[in-house]
């Protein structure tokens, strides 16, 4: 395995890690490795399935009207 030295962490950031380490038992090592591979896995958009999954949407939806009344009551609900 690579060893990779990380230099001038912020003291916030440090103390972050720290008690995250705490929290999930884990040596502050672990846990930043831990870190790193949430953030890079979460960049990963998967654009297929967000589009087939709002064409379904589309398609349940595609005989529904609404008024523009409806629509302005609907926005406004919970406002007053």
């Amino acid at each position: 395995m690579t060893t990779l030295t990380i230099k001038n962490i912020p003291d916030t950031l440090y103390k972050t890690l720290k008690h995250q380490a705490e929290l999930h038992r884990r040596s502050l090592n672990s846990e930043i490795i831990f870190s790193l591979e949430q953030a890079v896995k979460s960049s990963h958009t998967d654009v297929e399935m967000i589009l087939k999954e709002a064409r379904g949407f589309r398609a349940k939806t595609a005989k529904i009207r609404l008024t523009q009344k409806q629509l302005d009551a609907a926005k406004n609900r919970g406002r007053e």
